[in-house]
């Protein structure tokens, strides 16, 4: 019997767990207890049909997975420096708001902060492989161009931002996640030592994905036209659904094909770049982890 696939997101000061069917955040609070934000994953059936359209269901998943981790990284935003006995003034605080608009408007937000830094991702890259067009010519050459910025701006970025405390906290938390993930289909028993022991790389890890819309982009534009620029612009707008999807295609080939020894290389690129984006964790961080994925665990056999 295959075992349950399971999924994870680092928020502030703990790890979120999610299954098909269920999400639970463990975070720890100043007062060092762990506490947990648990909800139940909304099966429109329409939403489930989508998922099953090769490329289309790429965009589906990201989407969704943008607008629920962000509940999750609110929650953990919201009280990971606020004293426990503070909570009372969080719950009347969100009673007496709106919650229609609340939840409407972290939606908004959700999806519009992913569109305009994927916009950015992709744009930025072309005007400035423009600037070199009287240099490096030719639609090959500005392609290649154009990945290699894509590429400098994506490691440059996360490579910057890992220098800040709260960031490098999230990356060992990341690390966690990936750890537990690791160690639950090694079949280990999930204890501190176990889990520290298991790898903080992982094939279905959203690092990798970003990485695979850059080297899949490269793949797509070669079958568009570069020139003239305003074209240029209008097809990498128009291509983002298309590039999205068939990286994610691509990050469920590199996980289904992990254990062949030939062809476990095509998700190399994205595991290595996993080595800037988790860091390894202390034990109470991984111990928080564990928590999140037993609670899960316990929530789906419920």
């Amino acid at each position: 019997m295959e075992k349950a696939k399971f999924g994870g997101q680092a928020v502030v000061e703990g790890v979120m767990f999610q299954s098909s069917s269920n999400m639970v955040t463990a975070i720890r609070r100043t007062n060092d207890e762990i506490e947990y934000f648990e909800m139940e994953r909304p099966q429109k059936k329409w939403i489930q049909n989508l998922k099953k359209i090769p490329i289309l269901r790429g965009n589906v998943a990201i989407i969704e997975s943008t607008v629920y981790g962000m509940k999750h990284m609110e929650y953990a935003t919201d009280r990971f420096e606020r004293d426990p006995e503070d909570d009372v003034k969080i719950e009347s605080e969100k009673q007496s708001a709106n919650t229609a608009k609340i939840v409407v408007s972290t939606v908004i937000v959700a999806i519009l902060s992913f569109l305009v830094g994927k916009f950015l991702f992709t744009l930025i890259p072309v005007f400035v492989a423009e600037m070199f067009s009287g240099i490096i010519t030719g639609h090959f050459g500005q392609v290649a161009l154009e990945t290699f910025f894509k590429l400098l701006l994506l490691l440059g970025y996360i490579y910057a931002i890992s220098f800040t405390p709260m960031i490098k906290r999230l990356f060992q938390y990341h690390g966690a996640e990936h750890k537990v993930i690791n160690a639950y289909e090694s079949d280990k028993p999930l204890t501190v030592d176990n889990v520290q022991n298991s790898s903080r790389l992982h094939y279905r890890c959203g690092s990798s994905f970003i990485l695979f819309t850059v080297l899949v982009g490269f793949v797509v534009y070669m079958f568009v036209p570069v020139d003239p620029f305003y074209v240029r612009i209008i097809n990498r707008i128009l291509l983002i659904p298309v590039v999205l999807g068939l990286s994610f295609e691509v990050l469920q080939l590199t996980n289904k094909l992990r254990d062949i020894p030939v062809l476990k290389w095509l998700g190399l690129p994205g595991l290595w770049l996993q080595y800037l984006t988790t860091k390894q964790p202390h034990d109470d961080q991984v111990e928080v982890a564990i928590h999140s994925f037993n609670q899960l665990v316990r929530r789906e056999k419920a």
